[in-house]
């Protein structure tokens, strides 16, 4: 069965906007659910709708009265990073629960919204954008080390419960930095990206999920590579991002 529906929770920019475009791209109605709208070539493809995960009930409200009546894939890409790396002792109270509540509890919600209509459509696909960071955790890099790690656990614990002749859940990292608005605003403008992987790198990837609905990776972690190929992560972790101390950006 060819899913005709899709969606993608935080597809308005970087890794979700990548995966938003390609599955628009093969003629699948795309919602997106973000705080800002999607903008710039393609988005008026993609269907919006306003969430904010740090608005609970907003946005458990607006999964539950946006979501299409049939999916057939979901992507999610909602992630939350802080300004700049810093020590344990120096995380902010209001970004440590801001991490937890977008990168984790957002997840957790997406999940209890979308694997009832995933299944519906059987088989349906969810998409979980991870991290290096969940085998590389690296100092300066607390929050986001724990909500990540803790968000790929529990794709991989629910992935454990759920037949894959209903849905199938893979995950899928970047082999390196990518560059995205997040990653800019804690860059110099006159920071060179041209080392720095594409959003649409992750397209090839979308668009071989789209059409295979994972058989065969339900419960892998994917690595994608610079010229948009992939392999599972254990075939080898990619490198760490994390820099050493004494030349962490503050």
């Amino acid at each position: 069965m060819t899913a005709d529906t899709a969606v993608v929770v935080g597809g308005s920019t970087g890794i979700g906007r990548g995966v938003a475009d390609a599955w628009a791209a093969r003629g699948i109605e795309t919602h997106v659910f973000s705080r800002s709208r999607p903008a710039g070539p393609g988005a008026d493809r993609l269907v919006w709708h306003r969430l904010d995960f740090l608005d609970a009930e907003q946005a458990k409200e607006a999964l539950r009265s946006g979501m299409p009546s049939r999916v057939g894939l979901v992507c999610y890409s909602a992630v939350y990073f802080t300004a700049r790396r810093e020590p344990f002792l120096e995380t902010d109270d209001t970004d440590w629960t801001d991490q937890f509540a977008i990168n984790v509890h957002g997840l957790a919600w997406t999940l209890k919204a979308t694997l009832p209509v995933l299944r519906e459509a059987a088989p349906g696909l969810f998409l979980h954008i991870s991290s290096e960071v969940v085998y590389n955790a690296g100092p300066n890099r607390s929050g986001y080390a724990a909500t990540k790690a803790a968000a790929s656990s529990l794709i991989q614990s629910v992935s454990e419960e759920t037949d894959p002749s209903g849905v199938r859940l893979v995950q899928a990292l970047p082999a390196g930095m990518v560059d995205t608005p997040g990653i800019r605003a804690r860059r110099a403008q006159d920071f060179d990206y041209s080392g720095y992987m594409a959003p649409a790198t992750f397209a090839p990837l979308a668009a071989e999920l789209a059409r295979s609905r994972g058989a065969a990776e339900h419960g892998e972690a994917l690595v994608v590579h610079a010229d948009g190929s992939w392999s599972p992560v254990g075939d080898g972790a990619p490198a760490s991002q994390s820099r050493p101390l004494a030349n962490s950006p503050r």
